[in-house]
């Protein structure tokens, strides 16, 4: 089974990296928190930057947010980094055979309930902001 990427849950730790700890942070230290490659850290870096999240500098502590912890939601993150296509997280598979009762009706039928997963998602991330994230780290 496929999963989802794992690009959205590095880039909430990368930003609420940089939101506790603003000063000292370095691409090392942040690949060393993730626990992943420099490179991967530096990809989410710059899917970050292009949505407007953060502003990247070399040097130490040359990642800083753009908005208030209070203004970045966790659906911010996700569109961000989660690049879809056509705005559509769950696709259903084409060119099922029309003259199948099934195959006539499963692509309208699924992809309706598949959207309302997708809102429902969605809705659920938009009421996490950073900040609020972050303070459970307490």
């Amino acid at each position: 089974m496929k999963q989802l990427s794992t690009r959205f849950s590095m880039a909430v730790h990368i930003l609420s990296l940089i939101a506790v700890t603003p000063n000292e942070l370095t691409g090392d230290f942040i690949a060393g928190s993730v626990n992943t490659n420099p490179v991967v850290v530096r990809r989410i870096m710059g899917l970050l930057k292009k949505a407007g999240l953060v502003d990247v500098r070399p040097g130490v502590g040359g990642a800083s947010l753009l908005k208030s912890t209070e203004d970045i939601t966790l659906l911010d993150v996700y569109r961000a980094v989660n690049l879809i296509e056509e705005n559509q997280l769950f696709r259903v598979h084409e060119d099922s055979n029309i003259r199948c009762l099934v195959g006539r009706n499963i692509e309208s039928a699924l992809q309706a309930e598949l959207n309302e997963a997708q809102f429902a998602m969605e809705s659920r991330l938009a009421q996490t902001t950073l900040s609020q994230l972050t303070a459970r780290f307490k």
